[in-house]
């Protein structure tokens, strides 16, 4: 194996190299094939010796039986090498097709080679097991899916066989080496997937308003209607399906997965030199105070704002947490340092924001009172990254705030270890959708009251999108609530589902035991499995729904379309206008309406799910509804380092 880095390193010609793998992997595949065979053999020799030594007369049939059975043993262990053989040889040949075209990138060949070494080295049975090992929690609490197709798991768990299924544990790719899609082709295939749901939302709601508005002598009418809602529904879910086929099959999921783990690379790297710097006496420092009189979801926002800020001026994050209301130890009892290096402010004086150049250490405070505002807050991406992200990610700054939550949230050790207790505990597994009831202090307040009805009408849409195909999957949940009750109610009124939940933890999270250590891990538990579900269903006004899709987004080249939110759509708290270009004009159909012209700027307000959104153009000043259809996200972007040499 060292031979063939070296030949990968070297400037040797592709057909000598190509040539001489190919020998190497064919003298390896013969060698284990001729081995496994003797060995084979020998263990049947050792047998029937053994069986001769105990019973010097056997009878004939029986000792033609046991010939028969040891031979049809051997045949189908020979069989197996040469299907084994078959699909290496394959890869081979697809190997040395690419070499000599010069289109195989160094990563292709490490990849080739690492499992040539997995084929080589012995095999451990019983690896964890189940469909669901390599989900547990590592040194980082957010890892990439293993299978980024729900279908495809759907069709396992049916029993039947996956779409361009990928050995386990590694996520379904397709594509070549070296080819990537075109930012137009993302940016229309995303669109189209979007526009299937808000003209579901426009026909499916006055379809619904008319059948509201009938008198009771027009049942036939109402049946009517309720077959054209039912038609359409399935309609549109085959779209859908059609649209995820179309992402998988069309050449380019290998570029996508290649290129959301390299930029959460970048990030990741970026996020550790800064906060690990080489003399941290002399660092330029921003002072973050995590005590923020508020929720455990809106502290994890408030942090996340502190380092993007942090990031923005290229200062060490320095999170000040001890006496934290939900953990007096401090934030580093639970997740690791925010630095292996750099942990307090030293002696220097600080300054409240927005201080000078060359003050060395500043204060920051809650985002609402932040003045002057930066324009780097969110919704801005680094102008640097922002080209990439846009062709990858349908909303590019989810993901950027994503990336800050996975450098923030490893967890210490007992934090892990109780992450991956809990989940044994329930029974978590795929494929799951999470859903988030919030209740108690929010309800009449911030946000208002849905029933368990209005969670599950989603749950089941997705899970008839999933079974589209005439497929079969065992429908889970994972139901997270500050409400026990709610836990309760959903099992007794859903017994065809298999509801993952801990109505012990929904207690703990509700307002008057909230502060609680075993709270907090209440709450860190529940963002960490609806973080991992295949689907979110939840209201966007709560701080933990929206952590826990901006989490979601580490985990998939693309997550930005598995939620559906009852009420708002996402949004950072503070942030400055969230803006959509129109890219149809609008004629107003009644005075609720805004006129637009091709190219205004519409800052919006939120979406009815109606097929309307609300906003205000920014060219007239004026307010009101408008199709969703009609306007396309703006993304905003801001000059940050670059951070030149990490």
């Amino acid at each position: 194996m060292l031979l063939v880095r070296q030949l990968f390193g070297s400037s040797s010609n592709s057909w000598v190299r190509a040539l001489i793998i190919f020998v190497l992997a064919w003298a390896v595949l013969v060698y284990v094939f001729v081995l496994k065979l003797t060995n084979t053999q020998q263990q049947a020799a050792g047998q029937g010796q053994g069986g001769q030594g105990g019973q010097s007369y056997g009878s004939a049939s029986l000792g033609s039986n046991g010939d028969n059975e040891l031979n049809t043993r051997r045949i189908n262990q020979a069989m197996q090498l040469l299907e084994h053989t078959k699909q290496r040889n394959e890869e081979l040949k697809l190997l040395i097709d690419e070499l000599m075209s010069e289109q195989l990138d160094k990563q292709s060949a490490l990849k080739l080679i690492q499992r040539l070494e997995q084929d080589a080295a012995p095999k451990n049975g019983g690896a964890g097991g189940g469909n669901d090992a390599g989900l547990l929690v590592d040194d980082t609490l957010f890892e990439v899916v293993p299978a980024d197709s729900d279908m495809e798991r759907g069709l396992e768990a049916a029993g039947g066989a996956a779409i361009d299924s990928a050995p386990a544990g590694q996520p379904p790719l397709g594509g070549v080496a070296g080819v990537e899609p075109s930012l137009e082709y993302e940016l229309a295939r995303r669109r189209v997937q979007t526009n299937v749901a808000e003209i579901w939302n426009y026909f499916s709601s006055e379809l619904g308003k008319i059948r509201k508005s009938l008198g009771p002598n027009n049942a036939d009418l109402e049946e009517s209607i309720q077959q054209v809602l039912l038609q359409g529904a399935e309609h549109k879910r085959s779209l859908l399906s059609d649209m995820e086929h179309l992402r998988r099959v069309d050449g380019y999921e290998a570029w996508r997965h290649k290129e959301a783990s390299e930029l959460s690379d970048l990030v990741q790297r970026r996020l550790h030199h800064l906060q690990n710097p080489s003399d941290c006496a002399n660092a330029r420092k921003l002072v973050c105070k995590l005590n923020k009189g508020c929720g455990y979801g809106c502290q994890l926002h408030h942090v996340v704002y502190c380092f993007i800020v942090a990031y923005a001026t290229e200062r060490t994050l320095i999170l000040k947490s001890r006496g934290w209301r939900y953990h007096k130890g401090g934030w580093e009892e639970v997740f690791k340092p925010v630095s292996d290096s750099c942990h307090d402010a030293g002696t220097a004086n600080a300054y409240n924001w927005p201080g000078k150049p060359n003050t060395q250490v500043l204060v920051l405070p809650i985002i609402d009172s932040l003045m002057p505002r930066p324009p780097y807050l969110p919704l801005a991406v680094p102008e640097d990254l922002a080209p990439r992200l846009k062709r990858l990610h349908g909303d590019p700054i989810v993901w950027w705030v994503g990336q800050f939550l996975k450098y923030l949230l490893r967890p210490q050790t007992s934090t892990r270890d109780f992450l991956n207790s809990g989940m044994r505990n329930l029974g978590w597994q795929r494929p799951i959708v999470g859903v988030h009831v919030r209740r108690t202090d929010k309800v009449g307040t911030e946000a208002a009251f849905h029933s368990i009805e209005e969670y599950m009408t989603h749950v089941e849409d997705y899970y008839r999108t999933l079974e589209i195909n005439g497929t079969s999957v065992v429908r889970r949940i994972f139901l997270a609530s500050d409400d026990a009750r709610v836990i309760e109610e959903a099992r007794k009124k859903y017994p065809q589902y298999r509801i993952v939940g801990d109505p012990e933890v929904a207690r703990m999270a509700a307002v008057s035991t909230r502060y609680t250590d075993t709270a907090l891990n209440g709450i860190i538990l529940d963002i960490h499995l609806l973080s991992m579900s295949d689907y979110l269903v939840c209201t966007f006004s709560s701080q933990v729904c929206r952590v826990a899709y901006e989490i979601m987004q580490t985990m998939y080249p693309n997550a930005a379309d598995r939620f559906k939110s009852l009420d708002d759509i996402y949004y950072y708290g503070g942030q400055n206008p969230h803006n959509r270009r129109a890219v149809i004009a609008h004629k107003p159909r009644s005075h609720e309406d805004l006129q637009l012209k091709v190219g205004d700027l519409v800052s919006v307000a939120g979406n009815h799910w109606d097929g309307n959104s609300k906003g205000k153009n920014t060219r007239t000043n004026q307010g009101g509804l408008f199709p969703s259809f009609k306007v396309v996200d703006k993304v905003e972007t801001a000059k940050l380092p670059v951070y030149n040499g990490v």
